[in-house]
């Protein structure tokens, strides 16, 4: 998850289990609170994005990569935000094949 006020990027790190799937024991999900502000911007994803392979040499988005986006984009509409990121994806991935589910929910707060 990250979390972005006044043009600064603050990184939630999930806690380390899958949702759903056959994982017996029980699962201890650590919650975290926000005081947030209006006009903060919060982002959920998947690992989808990061993971992608392309570019030049097909490497992988990455992480830090996809934080750059989020602080490139975040001042735009959530509309143009959206169009940059498809963009954005689609330049990067080129011919190669997606290899994982790519969701992104983006709250203007």
């Amino acid at each position: 998850m990250i979390f972005i006020r006044n043009k600064e990027l603050t990184e939630i790190k999930a806690s380390k289990f899958s949702l759903g799937g056959m994982r017996t024991g029980e699962k201890i999900f650590k919650e975290e609170v926000i005081n947030y502000q209006e006009d903060d911007l919060l982002y959920l994803f998947t690992d989808g994005y990061a993971d992608q392979f392309g570019g030049e040499k097909a490497k992988k988005f990455s992480s830090k990569r996809l934080r750059e986006l989020f602080l490139d984009i975040h001042r735009l509409p959530m509309t143009e935000q959206k169009q940059k990121m498809a963009k954005t994806t689609a330049d990067w991935q080129g011919e190669l094949e997606q290899i994982d589910d790519m969701l992104v929910i983006g709250i203007k707060l």
